[in-house]
């Protein structure tokens, strides 16, 4: 005897996204076009408009622009509005310093053993460098860069050492785009993929020390070729 089974598969109906799942996920599209220039330093952002765009009320939208204010990325203008930021160069030195010394307790501070499946996300992020690199463009590098990040925060077990290293992140990241032109695309993917073949060697013999050694030391060129530029950029202004 056999059974009729010709009925067609349940739709699944997606979860309704919570109020806490809504507000994460308009504050990370808001950082990220921030971060990528789509917002450029000095444009104002429309409460009415980003709550129109998201068909929510502006309550929710006050809420998110208050934790980007918090993070540095923009500044509420008493009557002007809200306004994304400019990083200055004193503050993004300090900025650097900082994330130098949290990059070395990425592997101190419970750090969290890779399954196979996660190196092999790093491999994908090499391959896809080695794609993008045959056609440089800033915001494919920036992109790539952002979700190499997140498998290095998803490295360590403690909260508090993966939020502050988030913050500062994104606080440095559109510098680094704004300063693409000068810094080279081509340098600047080579440099980055000689890092996550390094981490990637490291975490695949379990080496988590060196992991935060091999970041470190990235961070600390990266800001090294940043200041270079800049210092180039402001004698060429001056005329020297």
């Amino acid at each position: 005897m056999t059974l009729e089974t010709d009925a067609a598969p349940t739709a699944v109906t997606p979860r309704p996204l919570s109020a806490r799942e809504r507000f994460e996920r308009i504050y990370r599209i808001l950082r990220d076009r921030i971060c990528l220039l789509d917002y450029a330093p000095g444009s104002r952002l429309s409460e009415e408009e980003l709550a129109q765009e998201f068909e929510i009320s502006r309550t929710p939208v006050r809420r998110v622009l208050a934790r980007l204010e918090s993070e540095g990325l923009v500044q509420s203008v008493h009557g002007v509005g809200t306004i994304v930021t400019d990083v200055d160069i004193e503050e993004l030195q300090q900025v650097y310093h900082l994330r130098l010394e949290l990059a070395l307790l990425v592997g101190k501070l419970s750090p969290i053993p890779r399954k196979p499946e996660d190196l092999d996300r790093i491999r994908a992020l090499i391959a896809r460098c080695d794609s993008d690199i045959l056609n440089p463009d800033q915001r494919a590098f920036l992109r790539l860069n952002m979700d190499f990040f997140y498998e290095l925060t998803a490295m360590t077990g403690n909260q508090p050492l993966r939020e502050i290293s988030e913050r500062l992140y994104f606080q440095v990241a559109r510098v680094v785009l704004k300063m693409m032109p000068q810094l080279g695309l081509v340098e600047e993917f080579t440099a980055f993929r000689r890092e996550m073949e390094e981490v990637l060697a490291a975490a695949e013999i379990g080496d988590w020390e060196s992991i935060g050694h091999i970041r470190r030391a990235h961070i600390s060129m990266n800001f090294r070729r940043m200041m270079r530029h800049a210092d180039e950029a402001t004698d060429f202004d001056n005329g020297m």
